[in-house]
């Protein structure tokens, strides 16, 4: 299947899917540690934004990232800093931020076949895969030449630039 025949596959089907190498993968259920960690790291990527001024977009759950002819991801957080995507669409064009927070079941296609797709997206700046258990963040990023850097964070300020945003490594988790 191509991402053009997947977008068109998923209009108004039930539940929560993406495209790998062609293949349908459908996303499971999550767990109240994900979603929370999902609407924490929203909430404090929208707050530095707003901080900010900048003309930047947060979206989360149902976005698609076209990774390749026949691969789309939906990752669990994305920042775009284009004109805001139209309230019907479902791919999201030029990402600066992609977030994906771990599950057990997740974790290796995140950290693998993941973290080379989303950087293979010209736009795409930062991947930050956050660990709710262990409340870290991996910050891998696109720096000058090219080359993906890596750090794990658990705690402090972070900046993501572009498109130049700032917070704390807290704020993308529930308070304990």
């Amino acid at each position: 299947m191509t991402v053009d025949e997947f977008l068109h596959w998923i209009e108004g089907r039930e539940g929560r899917w993406e495209l790998f190498e062609g293949e349908l993968v459908e996303k499971r259920p999550e767990r109240p540690a994900h979603t929370e960690t999902k609407r924490e790291v929203a909430s404090a990527l929208k707050s530095a934004i707003r901080n900010l001024g900048a003309p930047c977009h947060v979206t989360k759950d149902g976005s698609i990232v076209r990774i390749s002819a026949n691969s789309a991801f939906e990752p669990d957080g994305v920042v775009y800093c284009s004109p805001r995507v139209p309230s019907e669409a479902v791919e999201i064009p030029e990402p600066v931020v992609v977030v994906e927070v771990l599950s057990d079941a997740t974790a290796a296609r995140d950290q693998g076949p993941k973290l080379s797709g989303y950087f293979s997206v010209p736009s795409v700046a930062h991947y930050l895969v956050l660990d709710p258990e262990r409340r870290t963040v991996t910050h891998h990023w696109r720096s000058q030449g090219g080359l993906i850097e890596t750090r794990v964070l658990t705690e402090g300020p972070l900046r993501l630039d572009p498109p130049g945003i700032a917070f704390f490594v807290e704020e993308m988790f529930a308070p304990v």
